[in-house]
């Protein structure tokens, strides 16, 4: 039978669309408390600490540009919401392509579901996962992540203000359209996503799946979760455009990029933006420089046209310049422009290494023990004795002292494995450094 949501209207069919689901972490949001006016900010700018409220980016529609507004923090969880926490949510792997240490682990909860349907959040869960994986570059290096599912039962099916902002359920986590007055602002209170979170190993990025139809989601890139993830996100479960909300967040959380959209005709008066994807500096000045996205200069790039300096972002119409003209940092349902690639790529590797060591590294390796290494799908290994290249063991993950030719003289020796991913999507020596692992052990024969 086919799952239908509270609202009564049907469960429909997904498109399979080239978008990501993740996001930038959040504080939670009450739905109740005035808020200033959308207002833009320098790309530098972070939540208000200390007043109560934080920065969430929405959405207002499919293929529209993002908008920025402040929303109240939620209240601590009480004793009695921490206990009911605690005794609920199983945690269901999806993928699992490794130890949590060693790969990007994105974690899903479900909002709304209520018992009887957790099994349709694991459904949903798949299904936005696969729609990430055909992203670029999440397709390329999809064996970095895994996928866990953390349930969540709600007393109620589906969310607050669907379909209406009239509308109140009672669900796990208190997702709710209309937040601040903003229908397509999708809010959830972020401590009792903390605390469901944290059920997870080794969460990287968390996305809450509201149990809707309605199209919205949210993103907050502010502040920091205790449990140390990038980022919570929001997204309605079965809107087929929903998820572009997702992606688009994925670049604040991943690729640490900067918006490149504006609100207005404001000439941006500050100093170089650290983002890689904004900068003061026009094409030749980058050129004879050699710094931001210079060594994309001319390249065609998959989000449409070549890379250059396009005048407009970080929510100034003038003052910063953007690598292209319309990338999903701009507006959704486009694709990341190279440096941003290159910047998502530098930044899955943050959480899953190019190499990790099987073999302890604090102690010493004797006689014929193996030395055991893991290196992502797209490393390529190199194995050194004091210094000097063993060519023979080129890409092993496992190798013995004798086979590279550590001399049998009771000495203690260096062996060192290096990895290195050689992607040609990466140029930047800052982005680079994030592409390449060494470990070393001290070896007696």
């Amino acid at each position: 039978m086919r799952r239908r949501h509270s609202s009564g209207i049907s469960h429909i069919s997904r498109k399979r669309l080239a978008i990501a689901t993740g996001v930038a972490l959040a504080a939670a949001l009450a739905l109740t408390a005035p808020v200033a006016a959308d207002q833009g900010q320098d790309s530098s700018a972070a939540a208000a600490h200390g007043t109560g409220q934080v920065e969430v980016e929405y959405f207002a529609g499919p293929g529209g540009h993002p908008r920025h507004t402040q929303v109240p923090a939620s209240a601590p969880l009480t004793t009695k919401e921490r206990s009911t926490i605690k005794g609920d949510g199983d945690v269901l792997p999806i993928v699992e392509a490794g130890a949590s240490d060693t790969k990007v682990d994105v974690v899903f909860i479900g909002d709304g579901y209520t018992a009887a349907q957790q099994e349709d959040f694991h459904a949903d869960v798949r299904t936005k996962w696969k729609e990430m994986a055909a992203v670029e570059p999440y397709a390329e290096y999809e064996d970095l992540f895994n996928v866990w599912a953390v349930d969540a039962h709600s007393q109620d099916s589906g969310v607050s203000g669907d379909p209406t902002s009239d509308v109140r359920r009672n669900t796990a986590l208190d997702s709710a359209f209309f937040c601040d007055g903003i229908e397509r602002l999708l809010c959830v209170d972020t401590n009792k996503v903390e605390a469901y979170a944290s059920k997870a190993a080794d969460p990287d990025l968390v996305i809450v799946l509201g149990n809707s139809t309605k199209y919205g989601g949210a993103g907050y890139n502010a502040i920091t979760s205790p449990s140390g993830y990038d980022g919570i996100g929001t997204a309605s479960s079965d809107h087929p455009d929903s998820d572009q909300v997702a992606v688009h967040e994925t670049g604040h959380s991943f690729g640490k990029l900067a918006d490149e959209y504006w609100y207005d005709e404001s000439t941006y008066s500050g100093p170089e933006p650290g983002e890689s994807n904004l900068t003061k500096l026009s094409a030749e000045e980058m050129a004879a420089q050699k710094t931001k996205w210079h060594q994309w200069l001319g390249q065609e790039s998959p989000d449409g046209g070549t890379v250059g300096a396009y005048e407009g972002g970080g929510y100034h119409g003038h003052g910063l310049n953007r690598p292209t003209e319309d990338s999903i940092m701009r507006t959704l349902g486009r694709e990341f422009n190279l440096p941003g690639r290159e910047a998502m790529i530098a930044g899955f590797h943050q959480h899953a290494p190019v190499l990790s060591g099987v073999t302890p590294t604090d102690r010493q390796v004797r006689g014929s023990e193996r030395i055991r290494v893991e290196a992502s799908s797209h490393a390529r290994v190199r194995w050194f004795v004091d210094g000097r290249e063993a060519p023979q063991a080129r890409d092993a993950s496992s190798v013995t002292p004798a086979a590279l030719g550590v001399p049998a003289d009771g000495r203690a020796h260096t062996v060192t494995a290096r990895a290195t991913d050689p992607s040609k999507s990466v140029r930047a020596p800052e982005q680079r450094k994030h592409l390449t692992g060494s470990l070393s052990w001290q070896v007696t024969r």
